[in-house]
C-alpha cells in the first residue's frame, strides 16, 4: 500500500490525517514543519505528500518548490487559504490537488485514492546504471544482483547523484541538500569521506570510478555507464 508524507503543524489535525489514512491500510509519516518534511522526503519511499502551506518558518508552498526540483512526488495541499488566486499558486507550484480547511475526511480519502490512481507506477521507481540497481521504492542498491549495505547518509547521497544523473552537483549543493535540511551539520571533509566509502560499496576500481565522477573544482556527477 501507498506510503503518505503529512506536513502538517496542528499536531491534533495531523493525528488525526494520520488514523483515517491508516485506517485505510496506507503507511504514514508525519512532519511538523518544512525542516522535518524534507529530511522524510529525502529518506525516499513516498508515494505521496500531503502539505499544510501555512508551516512555522518555511512554508509548505516552498517545501513543495523544492522537492518539485528533483521529484514528481504527487503533493496535495491542505489550507485554509481558499481563494481562487491561492489555488492558482498552488498548481503554479505543481501541486496535483488542493483541499481547503475545513474539510471532511471522507473527501480527502477520496481525493487521495484519486491521485494516488493518476500516478502511473513505471520502472522510473528503479533505476539501472551498468551493475547497479537503486530500487527507490524499496530504498535496496544492489550491485551485480548483490545486496549492497549502505549507511543511511551513503543511500542519500548515492539517490541525490542518480536522480540528478547528467548534472554535476556541487559539493555545497550536496552538503545543502542531504544534511542541512535535516539539521546535522555536516563539513566538506564529512562528504570525501562518504564518497570515499560508498565507491568502495559500489565501484569495482574505486581508485577510477566509472559511476561517482569528481569535476575538479565543482563537484561530482554520476557517470555514463549503462
Amino acid at each position: 500500500m501507498a506510503k503518505i508524507l503529512i506536513v502538517e503543524d496542528d499536531e491534533l489535525l495531523s493525528r488525526g490525517l494520520a488514523y483515517a489514512l491508516e485506517k485505510e491500510g496506507y503507511g504514514v509519516v508525519t512532519a511538523y514543519n518544512y525542516t522535518e518534511g524534507y529530511a522524510a522526503f529525502l529518506s525516499g519511499g513516498l508515494d505521496l505528500a500531503l502539505l499544510d502551506i501555512n508551516l512555522p518558518g518555511k512554508s509548505g508552498a516552498a517545501l513543495c518548490a523544492e522537492l518539485r526540483l528533483t521529484s514528481e512526488l504527487p503533493v496535495i495541499f491542505i489550507t485554509a487559504n481558499d481563494t481562487e488566486q491561492d489555488m492558482i499558486k498552488g498548481f503554479q507550484l505543481g501541486c496535483d490537488d488542493y483541499i481547503s480547511k475545513p474539510f471532511s475526511l471522507d473527501v480527502l480519502k477520496q481525493r487521495v485514492k484519486a491521485v494516488l490512481r493518476r500516478v502511473v507506477v513505471v520502472d522510473k521507481d528503479v533505476f539501472s546504471s551498468g551493475d547497479i540497481t537503486v530500487d527507490f521504492h524499496q530504498m535496496i542498491v544492489k550491485k551485480d544482483a548483490e545486496l549492497v549495505k549502505l549507511t543511511a547518509t551513503e543511500y542519500r547521497l548515492l539517490e541525490f547523484l542518480v536522480k540528478n544523473k547528467g548534472q554535476v552537483l556541487t559539493r555545497q549543493l550536496i552538503l545543502e541538500r542531504l544534511w542541512d535540511a535535516s539539521g546535522n551539520f555536516v563539513d566538506e571533509n564529512a562528504l570525501s569521506v562518504n564518497i570515499r566509502r560508498l565507491r568502495q560499496k559500489i565501484e569495482d576500481d574505486p581508485k577510477n570510478p566509472a559511476y561517482i565522477i569528481m569535476v575538479f573544482g565543482i563537484g561530482y556527477t554520476w557517470g555514463n555507464v549503462g
